[in-house]
């Protein structure tokens, strides 16, 4: 079982923030912007890195925390640039977050101030373009769950079982405890992984019902071949993995019990 440091609240500069950019520095710019005007006290330093080479949009800009770069040689993925990230972080939290994330006001002080000791990944409700209300809570993913999801009647979980990779917050030992993001995933699967095996580690999920964050979404996989293509096979390799079948029988459990 994981043992969390006994510390309450948030701390000055507890949060290392990783962000990749695919070519996305003029998306890069305004979240930046926007963790110094509202988190600049509990952001300890953003590493930024840039997947592909791209036109240089922030030289001579400063904020009030260091942006560290790496500049890839060679494509990564997902888990992958992320696990480099954290290779650099020296902080009790790591922030994983997408560029095309956007905040109104101040969400990371609030996130942490409600961290739970035995809270390994927290995350604030996501609001998605056009929609009035946050993104649901997700199931775990089946097959069935993915042919009923959009049908009417279909029930989602009080409390999800797994949260995408725009915005993951991590407790460090936590991330530390079960070796990161699993890095045969190249794009999609990694996040539902993760938050398996996280949780099978013993640590909670959580989610603040009453902080916010905007995703300006990009549904790649829905026009892009290329990203179809990760994306079923990202499938394939979670219903394959070990932690997937160790999870769903967890559920199964913990279902079982409450009846």
């Amino acid at each position: 079982m994981p043992m969390p440091p006994s510390q309450s609240g948030p701390q000055p500069s507890s949060i290392t923030v990783s962000i990749v950019s695919h070519g996305q520095l003029e998306l890069v710019r305004p979240l930046i912007e926007e963790l110094d005007r509202y988190s600049r006290g509990v952001v300890a330093k953003v590493v930024l890195t840039l997947n592909i080479p791209e036109p240089d949009l922030l030289a001579g800009l400063e904020w009030g925390f260091p942006v560290e770069r790496i500049e890839n040689r060679e494509r990564k993925g997902f888990g992958a640039n992320h696990n480099q990230a954290f290779a650099r972080c020296g902080t009790p939290w790591f922030l994983v977050l997408n560029p095309d994330i956007r905040f109104d006001g101040d969400v990371l002080a609030p996130l942490l101030a409600q961290a739970r000791a035995d809270s390994g990944l927290l995350t604030p409700r996501i609001l998605e373009p056009g929609k009035e209300a946050p993104e649901q809570h997700r199931a775990i993913i089946t097959p069935r769950e993915i042919l009923v999801r959009r049908r009417p009647g279909y029930v989602r979980p009080q409390v999800p079982h797994w949260i995408p990779g725009l915005f993951m917050l991590f407790r460090s030992d936590a991330y530390r405890q079960v070796g990161g993001f699993d890095e045969r995933f190249f794009m999609y699967g990694e996040d539902f992984d993760i938050c398996a095996r996280t949780q099978l580690a013993g640590w909670k999920l959580q989610v603040a019902e009453d902080l916010m964050a905007r995703h300006d979404a990009r549904r790649a996989s829905r026009t892009s071949n290329r990203h179809l293509y990760w994306h079923v096979t990202s499938l394939l390799k979670v219903w394959a993995s070990a932690s997937f079948w160790r999870f769903r029988s967890a559920l199964h459990k913990a279902q079982a019990s409450v009846r």
